[in-house]
């Protein structure tokens, strides 16, 4: 059965009606530039072919009606689009309602939806499944009622709703990466201004490759936020001597200047990590523009050091998943992607070498970890918009 032979049989089902509309988000993964979002940095994510569609129709009553076919059991959630702040007990349905309160909350004024959802992204595995249904959600409202936003200003709605609605304090890369992804390009995102343009992947006989731990996290249960006070605390001990508004404003050289006033040392291993991070991201773009994949690979692997000792946002599970990977032949990078704690690596492994890659990572990994992990192809894709049925 397609995936539209499903939404459309359960949209019948529920709602008893068959004009509903194609649309489809994608997930992201990011190649390089880990934490550095929120610090005023770069980053480089790309679009995948694995994202979340929907199927979605309007109404004229102010009500909101969700499914989603991988929540099958939970039914349909109604939802009154004026009283939307009593509606956040509800769990996976939390995103796309956060989206229509932050459209609200600028004045739109939305008639209504019937909504069946369906992703085939893996939850919780850092590759934007969230960011996914939010830029859905807000393409859908945008398409449905002429709304007349940009990809950029999508992006933007879709990121106040997990800022404010969800409660996690992220920056703008997932959903500028889903709203504005780029067929066979990665994007690269000044986070402080949000300038962007897309850079052509041309990795010469390689492919990138996703590595699920299968370790799930949550990110508002986790130390996501966290990082970022403790980023907070080590800008505000360097304004003391240095006019800057943003870490990544900082470079490398301006660290080692200034590092001796963060004389708490785990302020000084979050600035260092956002810093150089900061500066890998630059110096990847290049690599790639150059076509120097092997040394795109290595700042994939010297970024997992960094997010490893620096940040400690890895953990046994990604860290085992990497140190198996850049032990196989034709590994040319490899690191964790997503803000960690679990979740997925990306690795960068030369064509003839990704089924065995696969198959001794994939060994290694159940043997010292107790369970499988997943793999998935990422192939750079196109951003959100509406799909011909």
């Amino acid at each position: 059965m397609t995936i539209m032979t499903a939404l459309s049989a359960k949209f019948k089902k529920i709602y008893g009606r068959d004009d509903g509309e194609l649309f489809f988000a994608p997930g992201r993964v990011n190649l390089i530039g880990e934490h550095t979002d929120y610090n005023g940095g770069h980053v480089l994510p790309c679009a995948l072919q694995l994202g979340t569609y929907a199927l979605a129709a309007p109404r004229d009553d102010r009500m909101v009606h969700l499914h989603s076919l991988n929540y099958d059991d939970r039914g349909v959630i109604q939802a009154d689009l004026p009283s939307l702040y009593r509606l956040r007990e509800y769990d996976w349905a939390i995103y796309p309602l956060g989206v229509m309160d932050a459209l609200k909350k600028e004045g739109v004024d939305l008639p209504g939806a019937d909504i069946v959802f369906f992703g085939d992204l893996p939850p919780e595995a850092g590759l934007s499944s969230s960011a996914s249904i939010e830029v859905l959600t807000a393409v859908i409202m945008n398409e449905l009622f002429r709304l007349d936003y940009s990809p950029a200003d999508l992006a933007r709605v879709s990121r106040q709703a997990e800022n404010n609605f969800v409660g996690l304090a992220s920056g703008p890369m997932d959903q500028m990466s889903v709203a504005l992804g780029r067929k066979d390009h990665a994007l690269l995102l000044d986070c402080a201004t949000l300038d962007f343009r897309c850079v052509p992947l041309r990795l010469a006989g390689c492919s990138l490759v996703i590595g699920n731990t299968n370790k799930r996290r949550a990110l508002t249960g986790s130390k996501y936020n966290e990082r970022r006070a403790e980023c907070d605390a080590a800008l505000a001990v360097l304004q003391t001597r240095r006019d800057v508004d943003l870490l990544c404003d900082l470079s490398p050289e301006d660290l080692r200047n200034f590092a001796p006033v963060l004389t708490n040392p785990i302020q000084l291993k979050r600035a260092r990590h956002a810093i150089t991070e900061n500066q890998r991201v630059l110096d990847a773009v290049r690599a790639l523009e150059n076509g120097e994949t092997e040394v795109f690979g290595r700042l994939m692997s010297e970024s997992h050091a960094s997010l490893r000792d620096d940040y400690e946002v890895t953990g046994t599970e990604l860290d085992t998943f990497v140190d198996l990977a850049l032990g196989c032949p034709g590994v040319l990078g490899s690191r964790m992607t997503g803000a960690g704690f679990g979740g997925c690596t990306v690795s960068l492994v030369k064509d003839e070498f990704v089924e065995r890659f696969k198959a001794e990572v994939g060994e290694g990994y159940t043997k010292a970890i107790g369970y499988a992990p997943s793999f998935y192809p990422a192939v750079p894709s196109r951003g959100a918009g509406r799909l011909a049925e």
